[in-house]
């Protein structure tokens, strides 16, 4: 018995480690708290060992019960947020490999080993290459985009000039840094007067639609600029489009050729709300402000070029794992990029799991495809 009981454990395939690391100090942090409770309440206990790390407001890293993370919910309007705990988390390097445990004053407590880490955070220190810096360094595999398709990937300046890099379409724009803003306003002014309006002013290196400003006349420049600049210093202005479809496509990893990646149906946002904008309350909070159509209803030649282009676009800011490419279609049939989000909403009502569910993938598959992507990887440079 004693035999058998040892040759049945010794043939157990080892379970993997995943760590979800969450909040951040970024103002999409509830965002990324609910994406969360998405995933822990999808993940496949048998196959996968959890532990929680958060990120306060403030920037404290603490473990957080796995019961908490999976009651995140929004409430009466408000998202949730990471709880300030007692014990701070520290992660290490061991001789075993990568850990990460509570500070109990001078002693260490709940310490878990991390196979992989899968950071659900978005915006800056999450989505920027900032976080993925810290997993290359510590020699940890991780869910997505290395470290400069990161940070391409979050800017949208540099974002636009890797894509017009690959020949991809990319509609005009005008750049200020603040520095610039500062010293050369007349001629960011005369820059942007170039444009066709309505123009959107947004943080160069924003999410979720958060301090973006639709201006339709250079007289709103001032007060949009300002908007935008208490989320980035850098702020991009991007010549708005009239009568335009705004479509999105899924990218995903090929897993039998992580080195190849697949396009998703073609899904359209509809907005519903009176000023006709996309803002995070209509993604996020309000159900009645968004319709997302599944699969969109275009010709099947534009459903094609837009896959194309959305391939293009992962392979041009050397993207890996996931994305989401959103594309604008004029009514003439013209393709043009608008962005790529490396880490995509990741809530199971976001529309990245979306498109990937009405293609046969359920959300635990998706969630489970991209651990498994991420531990074909190697650790560290690649």
């Amino acid at each position: 018995m004693e035999n058998s009981t040892a040759r049945q454990k010794s043939s157990e395939v080892p379970r993997t480690r995943v760590a979800l690391i969450f909040g951040g100090q970024s103002p999409e942090h509830g965002v990324s708290c609910l994406t969360a409770a998405s995933v822990l309440q999808a993940i496949d206990s048998s196959r996968f060992d959890v532990v929680a790390v958060g990120i306060t407001r403030e920037g404290r890293w603490t473990q957080v019960p796995l019961g908490v993370v999976a009651n995140y919910s929004v409430v009466d309007g408000r998202v949730p947020q990471v709880a300030d705990g007692d014990r701070d988390a520290i992660w290490m390097l061991g001789a075993s490999g990568c850990e990460v445990a509570s500070r109990d004053g001078e002693s260490l407590i709940d310490v878990h080993g991390v196979d992989v880490a899968f950071a659900l955070l978005h915006g800056p220190y999450g989505e920027d290459g900032t976080i993925q810096g810290l997993f290359e360094m510590m020699g940890i595999r991780y869910v997505g985009s290395g470290v400069a398709a990161s940070a391409i990937g979050m800017d949208k300046h540099h974002m636009k000039v890797a894509f017009e890099a690959a020949g991809l379409p990319v509609w005009p724009y005008v750049v200020a840094t603040a520095q610039r803003w500062q010293d050369e306003r007349d001629t960011v002014v005369d820059e942007v007067s170039e444009l066709q309006f309505p123009v959107f002013v947004k943080p160069c290196r924003g999410g979720s639609s958060l301090g973006i400003t639709r201006v339709t006349d250079i007289s709103g420049l001032d007060d949009a600029m300002a908007g935008a600049q208490v989320h980035d210093p850098k702020v991009i202005i991007e010549q708005g489009f009239v009568g335009a479809r705004e479509l999105e496509c899924a990218v995903l990893a090929n897993p039998e050729a992580p080195q190849r990646c697949d396009a998703s149906t073609v899904g359209e946002v509809r907005v519903l709300a009176k000023d006709g904008f996309y803002d995070f309350e209509a993604k996020y909070i309000a159900d009645d402000q968004a319709a997302l159509d599944i699969p969109a209803r275009i010709p099947d030649e534009l459903t094609t070029e837009i896959q194309a282009v959305a391939k293009r676009a992962f392979h041009a800011v050397g993207a890996e794992g996931l994305a989401r490419v959103d594309v604008f279609a004029t009514l003439d049939g013209e393709v043009w990029v608008n962005e790529i989000n490396t880490m995509p909403g990741f809530t199971e009502i976001s529309m990245f799991p979306k498109l990937m569910r009405h293609d046969g993938m359920t959300y635990p598959q998706l969630v489970e495809t991209l651990i498994d992507l991420a531990m074909t990887r190697p650790a560290g440079l690649r």
